[in-house]
């Protein structure tokens, strides 16, 4: 058998098994099925609301469902598990049972599907499609839809994450065809998006005060040392440009004592008529009996 071939039978064997399960167990509310396949046989999971009635007296109900699908889909021994629904709401086939259950008793088909609607939103399905179609008021047959929340109706979360039921109402006029389609409120959808709540603001505030403690002191303490550095050296320079200033004008009044002295010896008392000149601050003078200038305080050889 091609590979295509298989797949189109194992999804023809799905589909009519679940419907053998929906006509079998309807009384006892069934909600869905899963198929998986393993060495050791062919594992199949029932859900229903009421998994004491799928069971029956003694295992009689199981047992003979199990005879049934190994008689019609020849299968490698299967094995049935009925699990129960705690939240009926929730799950598509059972609500689209019990409205179709309603519209079967005599419910108009807007109230019972926005009571359906209704029950569902209220367990906190984050969505919900409601579609039903045929005869519903006159001899021309309609669809009416009623949606709430969101849903998802294409690509790959639709066929994930949105879960289908389908039931059928038999009336007088004909046959009226449920379909629900829920969103449960786990889904994680593709473009969901989460707001993060900022808290640090509270914490800086309730931090704040003894932060602020904390650091006005340590700011007075710098502040107290930073004026103390300042002083010292404030009051260093102010001496030191004393002593040096004064030290300046000590050595300014030595040099020019030393200049007033050496100009007042450099002037000579015995030869007051010679020429004299000022070179380099030194006193020259060219007198009679020498022909070239020379320092005033050069010792002659004749005064030696």
């Amino acid at each position: 058998m091609a590979i295509e071939k298989k797949f189109v039978q194992e999804g023809y064997v799905k589909a009519s098994m679940n419907e053998y399960f929906l006509k079998q167990l309807s009384r006892a509310g069934y909600g869905g099925m899963e198929l998986n396949r393993t060495p050791m046989g062919t594992q199949i999971t029932v859900y229903s609301e009421k998994p004491g009635m799928v069971i029956g007296k003694a295992g009689k109900v199981i047992r003979k469902l199990t005879r049934d699908i190994d008689r019609m889909y020849d299968m490698d021994n299967p094995q049935i598990d009925a699990q129960e629904v705690k939240r009926p709401e929730l799950n598509a086939q059972m609500m689209a049972s019990r409205l179709a259950s309603s519209i079967e008793r005599g419910w108009y088909f807007r109230k019972a599907g926005h009571n359906t609607l209704r029950a569902i939103m209220n367990a906190g399905a984050l969505g919900c499609e409601i579609v039903i179609s045929g005869k519903l008021t006159g001899s021309r047959s309609r669809v009416e839809k009623l949606v709430d929340g969101y849903i998802k109706h294409a690509g790959k979360p639709a066929e994930e994450i949105v879960d289908q039921g389908f039931a059928t109402a038999v009336k007088k006029l004909g046959t009226l065809g449920c379909k629900v389609r829920i969103i449960p409120p786990n889904a994680v959808l593709p473009d969901a998006f989460d707001i993060r709540e900022v808290v640090e603001a509270d914490v800086v505030e309730t931090v704040a005060p003894e932060a602020a403690k904390a650091d006005i002191a340590e700011l007075v303490d710098k502040e107290s040392e930073g004026e103390l550095a300042d002083e010292e050296e404030v009051v260093e320079p102010v001496d030191t440009g004393v002593t040096e200033e004064t030290s300046a004008e000590k050595v300014e009044e030595e040099s020019c004592e030393d200049e007033a002295s050496e100009s007042d010896d450099s002037i000579p008392e015995e030869n007051p008529e010679a020429e004299r000149r000022l070179v380099d601050d030194v006193w020259q003078h060219k007198h009679e009996g020498y022909d070239y200038w020379h320092p005033v305080s050069r010792v002659h050889k004749e005064d030696k």
